[in-house]
């Protein structure tokens, strides 16, 4: 995320949380990242210099009317009018990250060697936000290499249950200990 992200996307959530809109805004801006991923076109439309800026902003007019907040519609134009929409992801993610932090939040990013199954999502879940105090939202990803158990990585701390990091440790130590 650029420093410029950070500004707008903050200015935006400031904005937002003065009108009480800061849930409703974040799951537009989320639905409209996942919009512009499927149509990197348009992204690229809403980008381009040889267009007029006024022809831009009424592409943003047109594809949202009034199914969004006008703040977040007016944030979209002045992104398109700046030339600075591909900055958009930085934004939101500059959004999502004050919201957590005004609503104790916080990811748990969770590597396992298979697919987690919801009882044991459910089961970490409270074992991490009842360490947290925090609400959690766990981000699963599959990593065979990990071999077996899994890691955690939560508010910059890594909790490594893994096997392949305990044979590495073992490894180690054999290694330092053989002369």
């Amino acid at each position: 995320m650029t420093e410029r992200a950070g500004v707008y996307g903050g200015s935006l959530y400031d904005l937002a949380a003065e009108e009480g809109l800061t849930a409703s805004v974040k799951e537009q801006m989320l639905q409209i990242r996942d919009i512009f991923r499927e149509n990197p076109d348009y992204l690229k439309l809403l980008n381009e210099p040889a267009i007029k800026k006024t022809e831009r902003t009424k592409l943003i007019d047109e594809a949202f009317g009034d199914g969004i907040e006008p703040y977040l519609k007016n944030f979209l134009k002045l992104l398109c009018e700046k030339g600075i929409f591909n900055e958009y992801e930085g934004c939101l993610e500059e959004f999502i990250k004050r919201f957590n932090a005004d609503n104790n939040i916080c990811d748990a990013y969770v590597t396992s060697a298979v697919s987690l199954n919801d009882g044991q999502l459910k089961a970490l879940k409270a074992k991490l936000e009842a360490s947290t105090g925090k609400t959690v939202n766990i981000i699963s990803k599959v990593d065979a290499s990990v071999l077996a158990g899994i890691k955690v990585e939560i508010e910059g701390k890594q909790l490594d249950g893994t096997v392949a990091t305990r044979m590495s440790d073992i490894s180690a130590s054999i290694n330092n200990t053989i002369i």
